[in-house]
This record gives C-alpha cells, structure tokens and sequence, in this order.
C-alpha cells in the first residue's frame, strides 16, 4: 500500500467499541462479532469454518461464541440458525432435534396428539415436555406457536 491506498482484498469498515464493554462476552464472542460485522450484509455472511479460520479458532469456540451472541440478543436467532443449521446447536439434546423434525412436519399438532404419538415410542409426558423447554428456551419455536403453546 502507497499513500493511503488499500489492497484489492482490504475492506474497511468502522464498528462502535461497545462490543468491548459488554458484560458476559468472552475474547471469542468479540472476534465473532467484529468478523460478523466486516461482511457487508447477513446475506452473505461467512459459514462457521470461514469465521473459525478468521478468527483464528476452532469451530467449537466459534460456535460456543456465536450461542453467546444470540443468548445476549446480539445476533437474531434466526440468523444462528441459517449460518449453523438446526442440528449443529450443541445445547439441543438428541430428543429435542428429534422432536424438532417432528415439528417441522406437524407444525399444527395439539398437545395430545403429541403425547398419544409419543407414548407409542416409550416417551412419557415429562420427557416430552422437558424437550420441548429446550426448543423454547433456545429459539427454536418461535415460528411454531402452537408448539410455543405446548412448551409453556
């Protein structure tokens, strides 16, 4: 670079310090979201290996820092889930993703067509109920309310 000109590949851009000062977030969780911040729109942002190799961290710190930024309301929920997945969300037990299959296909079932179709798998009603907490507390039946319904 010669008098203040940039590389073809150098992007600028400016984000407030606030991030710093924010309470609960890790080193991890602040290059997350200045990586996050360097892309031009959430359209476009970078899968999780990109933002790991970036941010000079293995996926599980990014991922672990990117369930901190939705957890803080920093980063929309919905867009944890498009950039990871469903499935790679490492607070969901294997009941709880299994159930969100279930949901994604019966997105209007009643609490007790659950419970008849989950008594015919062994499940009993706690074990239901606890999964579904699960898909609530992370976000994952926001889209879903009669699911949303049955989980409260």
């Amino acid at each position: 670079m010669s008098n203040g000109q940039a590389n073809e590949g150098t992007r600028s851009f400016s984000i407030s310090d606030d991030i710093f000062r924010q309470p609960g977030l890790d080193i991890f969780s602040q290059m997350v979201y200045i990586i996050l911040k360097g892309f031009a729109s959430e359209s476009n942002f970078p899968e999780l290996s990109v933002i790991s190799k970036l941010g000079r961290m293995n996926d599980k710190q990014t991922m672990k820092a990117l369930q901190s930024l939705v957890e803080l309301k920093i980063l929309p929920h919905k867009l944890f889930r498009r950039m990871v997945g469903d499935f790679q969300d490492d607070r969901l037990s294997w009941a709880a993703k299994g159930l969100l299959i279930f949901c994604k296909e019966n997105p209007h079932i009643n609490l007790h067509d659950l419970l008849e179709l989950a008594s015919e798998s062994g499940e009993d009603e706690h074990s239901i109920r606890k999964a579904l907490k699960e898909l609530s507390q992370y976000g994952y039946l926001e889209e879903y309310p009669e699911w949303r319904q049955i989980a409260n």
